[in-house]
């Protein structure tokens, strides 16, 4: 009979899920997935890991009967003619906390190269690309305390976008873009525009900032649970 620690880890490959999606999907960390599947041991989670993974509970708990019941009810949406796809899912490192606020330290714990963790990336990004938890109320309700973002570097935002900007001071803020043309210098300028009316507008001509990167992604979580 395999060990607990041999049928978690044959539960997720069934899926076609890495340890990180696998992670998502229940609420846990990457770290506490890795370490079912190398030491085994009771979890907590056993129940939500064999829903994600479309395996039998019991199976998973105990290693008796089958490991998927060919009787039981397909899932909404499930398709056993669908393959999973091999190809790698991109990522970019979890590293600072930014104030959607005012002009504030970027809270960085971590050492150059190192990090939280890693963030999925759905889309395109320059291998400069990053993650960013946001702080602050001043880009609510379309972003909220906790809310994490994927900021690219190489792109140019264009009116509209969402930027993480920073000043002299090397303190940033994060905030929507507004281009104004050009002052009475004849110099180009823009703005960074708060979403919550609470908070003022900021001028690149007035307040000496600059663009260190464009929103590219936004993830929410929409329902905390406790980590393994």
């Amino acid at each position: 009979m395999k060990t607990f620690a041999e049928r978690v880890r044959m539960a997720r490959e069934h899926a076609g899920l890495t340890q990180a999606q696998l992670a998502e999907a229940v609420g846990m960390s990457q770290p506490g997935i890795q370490k079912l599947e190398r030491s085994g041991g009771a979890s907590k989670f056993t129940i939500q890991i064999a829903s994600a993974c479309g395996v039998s509970s019991e199976w998973l708990a105990t290693g008796k009967g089958e490991m998927v019941d060919a009787s039981a009810p397909r899932k909404p949406g499930f398709d056993v003619n669908i393959e999973p796809i091999d190809e790698p899912i991109r990522t970019v490192p979890l590293i600072s906390c930014v104030a959607a606020g005012k002009m504030t330290s970027v809270t960085d714990p971590y050492a150059l190269g190192a990090y939280e963790k890693k963030v999925p990336v759905l889309v395109d990004t320059s291998k400069f690309a990053f993650a960013l938890r946001i702080h602050g109320d001043s880009m609510v309700p379309e972003f909220v305390p906790g809310d994490i973002v994927i900021i690219d570097p190489d792109i140019t935002p264009q009116p509209g976008d969402y930027v993480i900007a920073k000043n002299d001071d090397q303190e940033a803020t994060f905030k929507k873009y507004r281009p104004r043309g050009r002052n009475e210098k004849g110099q180009e300028y823009f703005e960074l525009v708060p979403l919550n009316p609470d908070y003022p507008t900021l001028r690149s001509d007035l307040d000496q900032i600059a663009i260190i990167g464009t929103v590219v992604q936004h993830n929410r979580i929409m329902r905390r649970t406790n980590k393994l």
